[in-house]
């Protein structure tokens, strides 16, 4: 049907429809509002011939559909284009719940948000049994709801408990999974969904209904339960002022049917409040930031071995990370009795991910305890991952670089050391790279690719696409003592425990900083990320006008690294800090204030300096590697929402009563 760009619509002999969805001019699926209206036309004409059946698929490669249109959803200039957008995609979807005849969807790759919601506004969903097949309802993640129906129609098909699992973490099942779930009645390989189509269409079986069990979380006397319990699983995670997506996915649920359009447009959780929310603003800014970032990681070249020298945590959890994501791996350290827990935890982490035996071993066999080394000539990558001291990194180097092939590279994953002082007596120092990985290496998303000042561009991009390929965000830094993330977070850290030594309980400070919006206090932080490479970072970046915390040094000389010795600043149970009930002060503020200024403005002096590209790359890596406030954008996007003035006034009260290490960086002028 020519009159369409995006859709094509085929009937076949047996007089089935086959409506192909293929977005002009991009290579991804996403519904702008001219897609949606066209969706519509094609409803009404379908409704008009009648076929036995309608197919829907996708042409792209790559996935079903990614969901809205996000540069449109970015262009709204009120609440009520944003609200009319909401109405479009659930009058559409509607459409097609409504068709007189039976409708499959086709779903392989990724199927996020309204590519999801399609689906479920068809009678059955088939999906490709392939790894890459995912469905989600990822809206909590930018700060809003699902809007076309994925809200009321997902509690319907699996029960509201599996329902609202997937919408409050916004987290994506693959086929199997979603088959158990009830999402998707039919699995099978992609080449073979036009005979499953068919098969379904000749012979339609009963719609879905959830197992009774899933079912009676809908059941009025249940619901009030339901929702309880929900709201009492998120707060754990989110504050309500901070983000209130996943609230108002509850309240929806709850007491509007699902239906977006139900809420009144005065109602705290309606389309139009969630859309002009700061948050949403900042989460959907975070989530085009990490589409850039996915685009530098571009490269012809490939990696396919990776030898890893050091088998503690970062260097083992690194080698499973890489050997997870399909790449040959050697790990080498000084014996087989240091290199076991490594493959012990990688064990734990492929049992987790890969679920299935035969895939579990396979990552077990692309990971080789390496003793000897060999895996040096053989490999394109090396990743050094010993202990933070540049003179041994260095003679480690000199046994490396002349095994190692021509077109290899030696990476540090130094966490601080500008790499200036380890390519001293290399021979090809253009070969030598940073990528700095974040602990733990299966959560933190961020990859720093730190350029030295002989570092080719080759390299740095070779880099960037071998982070890209493992599925990390790669972020390119100059050499500098502490690069971008490390550089921020260390005075926000130091502060922190100064404020500890002044008589603040620890439950105190870490409560503060989660009322500014961090993921986890600082001195819970330290305590995880491990209080002797708190030290060693504290070392590295000192100057003489910070001061040097001592409690922290004096756990260190103990034996009391944290969470991984069982004791830090907090005793660890289980896993788990054992903090005390103390009373907390009326008003945070002050407190979170104190800690976060010196990271705002230590980032300030990154973007001055040229430590990354632009001040959106600061944001991003900092988010990305250390979980700074996620709804407030960044320190420099904090920095511009909150008010330069009122923060730098702040900044200078603070100096005059600490003293220089408040000094506010030269950069403020320009920002």
């Amino acid at each position: 049907m020519s009159q369409y760009q995006h859709w094509r619509l085929d009937i076949d002999a047996d007089n089935l429809a086959w409506l192909t969805f293929d977005r002009a001019g991009t290579s991804t699926n996403t519904f702008s509002s001219e897609v949606l209206r066209e969706l519509s036309a094609i409803a009404k004409d379908l409704k008009a011939k009648n076929p036995k059946g309608v197919v829907i698929l996708s042409a792209k490669d790559n996935g079903f559909a990614a969901g809205a249109d996000i540069d449109e959803f970015t262009t709204f200039k009120s609440a009520d284009e944003a609200y009319a957008f909401t109405q479009l995609g659930n009058e559409v979807f509607d459409e097609i719940e409504a068709l007189p005849f039976p409708t499959v969807a086709l779903i392989h790759g990724f199927a996020m948000g309204g590519g999801t919601e399609l689906p479920l506004a068809c009678r059955y969903r088939i999906a490709d049994e392939g790894e890459k097949t995912r469905m989600a309802l990822p809206e909590v993640m930018i700060g809003i709801v699902p809007g076309w129906g994925g809200a009321k129609r997902m509690p319907r098909l699996i029960g509201a408990t599996q329902a609202l699992d997937l919408m409050l973490t916004g987290r994506g099942v693959n086929a199997k999974t979603a088959k158990r779930m009830g999402l998707v009645d039919v699995v099978t390989p992609r080449r073979h969904f036009m005979n499953a189509a068919r098969q379904l269409l000749k012979n339609p079986p009963p719609p879905h209904q959830p197992a009774f069990k899933h079912a009676i979380s809908n059941w009025p006397v249940i619901r009030g339960f339901v929702a309880a319990m929900s709201r009492k699983q998120v707060a754990k995670k989110a504050r309500e002022e901070h983000y209130p997506a996943p609230y108002a996915i509850i309240d929806l649920w709850l007491n509007f049917g699902g239906d977006p359009r139900n809420v009144p447009a005065a109602h705290k959780y309606s389309v139009q409040n969630l859309a002009q929310h700061p948050t949403t603003a900042n989460l959907i800014r975070i989530f085009k930031l990490q589409d850039r970032m996915k685009g530098l990681g571009q490269s012809e070249a490939k990696i396919e071995h990776v030898h890893v020298v050091g088998a503690g945590v970062m260097g083992g959890d690194i080698a499973a990370w890489c050997a997870l994501r399909g790449l040959r791996v050697t790990l080498q350290d000084l014996d087989h009795a240091r290199i076991a827990p490594a493959i012990q935890r990688a064990a734990a982490l492929y049992k987790k991910k890969l679920k299935e035996p035969h895939k579990i071993q396979a990552a077990m066999d692309r990971l080789i305890p390496d003793v000897r080394g060999d895996g040096v000539g053989q490999c394109d990558l090396v990743i050094e991952a010993i202990v933070e001291n540049p003179e041994i990194k260095r003679k480690l180097y000199a046994s490396i670089e002349p095994r190692l092939k021509p077109s290899a590279i030696l990476a540090t994953n130094t966490s601080s050391i500008p790499l200036q002082e380890l390519a001293t007596g290399l021979a090809r120092p253009e070969r030598l790279v940073g990528i700095h990985f974040f602990n733990p290496v299966a959560m933190m998303m961020l990859v720093e690719i730190v350029r030295g000042p002989q570092t080719s561009d080759e390299v740095m991009q070779i880099s960037q696409g071998f982070v890209k390929r493992i599925d990390k965000l790669p972020l390119p830094v100059k050499s500098a003592p502490g690069f971008l993330v490390n550089r921020i977070l260390t005075p926000y850290m130091g502060e922190a425990q100064l404020m500890l030594e002044e008589g603040t309980p620890p439950e105190v400070i870490d409560a503060a900083a989660k009322a500014f919006g961090m993921p986890m206090g600082p001195i819970e932080l330290a305590d995880t990320v491990g209080l002797d490479i708190g030290v060693a970072v504290g070392k590295e970046l000192a100057r003489p006008e910070w001061p040097q915390p001592k409690k922290i040094q004096q756990l260190v000389d103990a034996k009391k690294l944290g969470k991984k010795s069982g004791e830090g600043f907090y005793k660890w149970v289980d896993g788990k800090p054992q903090k005390n009930t103390v009373s907390m002060p009326a008003d945070l503020q002050p407190l979170w204030m104190r800690m976060t200024l010196p990271a705002v403005n230590e980032a300030v002096a990154c973007v001055r300096e040229g430590i990354v590209a632009d001040a959106d790359l600061c944001d991003a890596g900092v988010i990305f590697g250390t979980g700074f406030a996620p709804q407030r954008g960044g320190p420099i996007n904090h920095l511009k929402n909150f008010g330069k003035d009122k923060l730098l006034a702040e900044l200078k009260l603070l100096e005059t009563k600490h003293g220089a290490r408040f000094k506010p960086d030269a950069g403020w002028t320009a920002i």
